[in-house]
């Protein structure tokens, strides 16, 4: 981000009341979520961020309001969850384990679909110094979960994907909904430099069911969902011979250019 667009956001961000987390999880949850995500050019996103007039507050630790993130993903030697995805199977799941830095917290997290395409994340507390690993209390916790849905466990997981951002979490209590501002996104293959989209935010939305605010506002101004995930896109820009119809769109028109490898 450019100084004059770190400080107009920071700006923003200051005249909002503010949550804790521990207020937020109480309060909007949302473990099962209808999520729906934005590519917004990091020039346009002030405009419409500081027209936005709906009621919100924006989560705040310590004085802290952009939190550094750290993913690790996971998949088998075939990449089968890359494959699901790709093909928009309905049976699919993602694997990774999530780091909020700052606080030196992690999570194993399991995340698949449930009905009417709603998201559904597991998780369980994990060792930071285990985040690019599958213990074996990690690998019967995915087991588990995968079963309890009715899908086989895999075998031979390892870590293929990485990804650093900060990310800005905002409440709105008329839809009782949550949405995520993610900045200076990250991909990076295992032993790899990383790839930064720098000229553009992710915004994501998570709600129950119906659009919120945030969404509508965002359509007003011209900003339609996008296809966009971050493993996904992430690897297929990375590793540009996977298949990847379902993002062609975005990888074409948004995503930065991938490094040699």
């Amino acid at each position: 981000m450019t100084l004059t667009y770190q400080s107009a956001l920071s700006a923003r961000l200051r005249e909002l009341p503010t949550i804790s987390l521990e207020d937020l999880n109480t309060t909007a949850a949302l473990q099962t979520r209808i999520d729906r995500k934005y590519l917004v050019p990091t020039d346009k996103f002030t405009e419409i961020f500081n027209c936005f007039d709906a009621e919100m507050y924006v989560l705040d630790t310590d004085g802290m309001q952009i939190f550094p993130y750290d993913s690790v993903y996971f998949d088998t030697p075939e990449l089968d969850s890359y494959h699901l995805a790709a093909y928009g199977r309905r049976r699919r799941y993602k694997i990774r384990t999530r780091s909020y830095l700052s606080s030196g917290v992690s999570f194993l997290e399991v995340k698949t679909e449930g009905a009417r395409s709603s998201t559904v994340k597991e998780r369980i507390p994990y060792d930071p110094a285990d985040r690019s690993t599958i213990t074996k209390e990690g690998a019967e916790y995915i087991t588990e979960t995968l079963l309890n849905t009715g899908q086989t466990p895999p075998l031979g997981l390892a870590p293929v994907l990485e990804t650093t951002y900060g990310r800005i979490t905002l409440f709105l209590p008329a839809s009782n909904s949550r949405a995520t501002i993610d900045v200076d996104v990250a991909w990076s293959l295992p032993g790899r430099p990383p790839l930064v989209m720098s000229e553009q935010l992710v915004v994501e939305t998570k709600s129950g069911s119906a659009p919120g605010a945030l969404d509508k506002h965002l359509w007003r101004n011209g900003i339609r969902p996008s296809r966009i995930s971050k493993f996904a896109t992430g690897m297929a820009t990375l590793m540009p011979h996977l298949p990847a119809n379902r993002w062609h769109r975005t990888l074409r028109h948004n995503m930065p250019q991938a490094p040699t490898l």
